[in-house]
């Protein structure tokens, strides 16, 4: 895989979702773009994760525009109340790419109820965005990201919906590579149940006392 092949963008990466991502792909060898409105929050936040990193790879800071140009795949991280706009500012960049949605529609505050947009999920809501122009998958809606940060086996499975095969399975590698398991879960109109168990998860956590519940499959050889 070509350097250009393997240049992931994550916009809206300055969030703690976005950096655990960035660092896990960043030390499997990717080169690894943090997207913001601000350039210099995106450049804190690659200087955060080059500074665990240790000199092991090299992170850089840009505009989400920016960045959504320089890259193959294209992540978007942020809260569901800027995911509209993101995506209306980047979509001429994300024809012909991979784009990978781990937004979740949730409505604070109360983030323990399952609220799905009109379109049906976040995904598919970038669907309806970016047209048939873009390669779109959802995935890592349920990942902790207390786990991502540490080199630490993450107890948690990671469900991959997608518009193809081809799709899941570029995603499914992904997620292989940040260290974690995943599964081939269907097509896009699968994300409404996948995104919405990450509202289940919150409940789990504020029930339990704990917060970094998760998901496993079981059945299947893994």
């Amino acid at each position: 895989m070509t350097d250009t092949l393997r240049t992931i963008a994550i916009l809206g990466g300055t969030g703690k979702e976005g950096k655990g991502l960035g660092y896990r792909w960043a030390k499997a060898g990717y080169k690894v773009l943090i997207g913001s409105r601000l350039q210099e929050k995106a450049q804190a936040a690659a200087q955060e994760i080059n500074d665990l990193l240790a000199g092991a790879a090299s992170v850089q800071g840009l505009t989400n525009p920016e960045a959504a140009q320089a890259a193959a795949i294209v992540v978007l991280t942020v809260p569901f109340s800027a995911h509209l706009a993101t995506l209306e500012t980047v979509k001429d960049s994300l024809q012909g790419k991979l784009f990978i949605d781990v937004t979740v529609p949730l409505v604070p505050p109360k983030v323990t109820k399952v609220q799905m947009p009109p379109a049906g999920s976040a995904a598919q809501e970038a669907r309806q965005i970016l047209g048939e122009g873009a390669e779109i998958a959802s995935a890592f809606q349920n990942i902790s990201h207390e786990h991502l940060l540490r080199d630490e086996p993450v107890e948690c499975d990671v469900l991959v919906v997608g518009t193809s095969k081809n799709a899941r399975q570029q995603t499914l590698k992904l997620v292989e590579d940040a260290g974690l398991v995943g599964w081939d879960a269907g097509p896009l109109e699968n994300a409404v149940v996948v995104e919405g168990l990450t509202s289940v998860l919150i409940n789990i956590n504020k029930q339990y006392g704990v917060q970094s519940s998760g998901i496993r499959i079981t059945g299947v050889t893994r």
